[in-house]
């Protein structure tokens, strides 16, 4: 070999991780927003359902303009609709075709790739948000309170739905997981507090719907940006035990195979 070429000798090895999270994040990312029934599931519902209850009195929302109450709620259903249905349908369908096996056997370790799975969640939270919150701007919110206890309040959610999405998909079949992800997705839609009151319900369901994710996650956004709540620490605490819970859960007992 020349003394020109030794610049090109092979070096093999595997790429730092920190470069191989943010390679995997892109490419989850790239995989949700393709997926035109993830998309629907993301981004068309929740934004839908703020124009449609925002502008047509449907349901009693209380005093105030219905779009104070409406956003907060669509917000925390676009964080579960992410972080709980789509993740634990795309994990579910990777982990039931090999995807996950053959991934836990590359250079990226499995940590990494449960962590780019998180980032991307957190990619399409973000384009979420602004989509949802442009569209309630236009139709005439008003937010108010503390924009730390806001951010606070959907990391943690997203922390806990992640973990319950993760769980579910890494020990039920895909099949199953899919069907469970949408009808747990129904069912908090109605019964969570994102369009229809809490206090629309007898005392002692309130009381049990109270302690879901999807409520603390709804009623602390309501608490904070219709109301000017500084911090609600009650609802932050649920949504940290269920976070605990989710996590630990779905570390304990995800199957990769």
């Amino acid at each position: 070999m020349s003394a020109g070429t030794g610049m090109y000798t092979p070096n093999p090895g595997a790429a730092p991780v920190g470069r191989m999270i943010g390679a995997q994040t892109a490419l989850e990312t790239r995989m949700l927003l393709r997926n035109g029934e993830q998309l629907l599931l993301t981004v068309v519902i929740p934004a839908l359902l703020l124009v449609l209850f925002s502008a047509v009195d449907i349901i009693d929302t209380g005093e105030g303009k219905a779009v104070d109450f409406l956003t907060p709620g669509v917000l925390a259903l676009a964080v579960m609709s992410t972080a709980f249905t789509g993740q634990a349908i795309a994990t579910g369908f990777d982990r039931r075709y090999g995807v996950l096996k053959r991934l836990g056997a590359s250079p990226l370790p499995r940590w990494a790739l449960m962590t780019a799975k998180t980032l991307s969640v957190l990619v399409t939270e973000v384009l979420q948000v602004v989509l949802l919150t442009v569209i309630a701007f236009a139709l005439g919110w008003s937010p108010h309170g503390n924009p730390f206890a806001v951010l606070l309040l959907l990391v943690l959610g997203t922390a806990a739905f992640s973990g319950l999405g993760l769980l579910m998909a890494g020990t039920l079949k895909a099949e199953a997981t899919l069907a469970a992800a949408n009808l747990v997705f129904l069912l908090l839609l109605v019964g969570g507090g994102v369009i229809v009151p809490m206090d629309k319900f007898p005392d002692g369901v309130r009381t049990a719907l109270g302690l879901l994710p999807i409520s603390a996650l709804s009623d602390g956004l309501r608490d904070v940006l219709q109301h000017g709540a500084s911090m609600p620490w009650g609802d932050l605490g649920i949504l940290a035990v269920w976070t605990v819970l989710g996590l630990g859960a779905a570390a304990r007992f995800f199957r990769w195979e």
